[in-house]
C-alpha cells in the first residue's frame, strides 16, 4: 500500500476518533467548539481529483454526523470546504514549481501559506456550519460570534497538530 494513502487513512481515523472522543466534549461556555477534523481536507495532496476530494469530504462529514446525531449539517459544511478547497489552492499557490505529489502543510509552504490556506478553509467550514445549524437569520451576530471563536481554536490545534507530527524534510 502506498505511503501516501496509509498516511490518509490513518489521519482521517485518528482525526474522527480525537473529535468524537474529545474535542466534542469541549464547548467552552457554549461558544467554542473546535472542530479539528477539517483538517483531513486540509492536509489531502494536491494531486487528488476534485471529485474524489468531495467523496472523502462526504465521508469525513458523514462520519462525524453519524457519531453526533445531527442531520447532514457536518457532511454539508465539509463538502463545502471540500469543494471551494481546490479554488482556494489556486488562487494561493506559490508562483514557484512545486511537487505535483506534495501536500500542503507548514513546513513545505511556510507558516504565513499555510495560516491564509487552512484559515481559508476553516472560516469557510466554520460558518457554513454554524449557519446550516442555526437555520435562521436572526442570531446572526451569535452565529457569527460562535464561528470566530471556534475559527480561533481550531487554527490553534491545526497549528499545534502542525508543529508537532510535520516532520522536516
Amino acid at each position: 500500500m502506498n505511503n501516501v494513502l496509509l498516511n490518509n487513512i490513518i489521519r482521517f481515523i485518528l482525526l474522527i476518533l480525537i473529535q468524537v472522543g474529545v474535542l466534542n466534549q469541549v464547548q467552552l461556555g457554549g461558544f467554542i467548539n473546535p472542530y479539528l477534523y477539517i483538517l483531513f481536507i486540509i492536509m489531502l495532496p494536491f494531486n487528488i481529483p476534485g471529485w474524489f476530494i468531495l467523496v472523502l469530504s462526504f465521508v469525513m462529514g458523514i462520519s462525524i454526523d453519524m457519531f453526533c446525531n445531527s442531520p447532514g449539517i457536518h457532511a454539508s459544511a465539509t463538502v463545502f470546504a471540500g469543494f471551494l478547497r481546490q479554488y482556494i489552492i489556486i488562487g494561493m499557490m506559490p508562483r514557484e514549481n512545486t511537487e505535483p505529489i506534495s501536500a500542503p502543510n507548514i513546513r513545505t509552504f511556510g507558516v504565513g501559506w499555510f495560516f491564509k490556506y487552512s484559515l481559508a478553509i476553516v472560516v469557510v467550514h466554520h460558518i457554513t456550519l454554524f449557519v446550516i445549524e442555526a437555520f435562521k437569520f436572526s442570531d446572526i451576530h451569535l452565529v457569527l460570534w460562535r464561528a470566530l471563536l471556534s475559527i480561533a481554536f481550531t487554527m490553534l490545534l491545526i497549528f499545534l497538530c502542525q508543529f508537532i507530527f510535520t516532520r522536516n524534510k
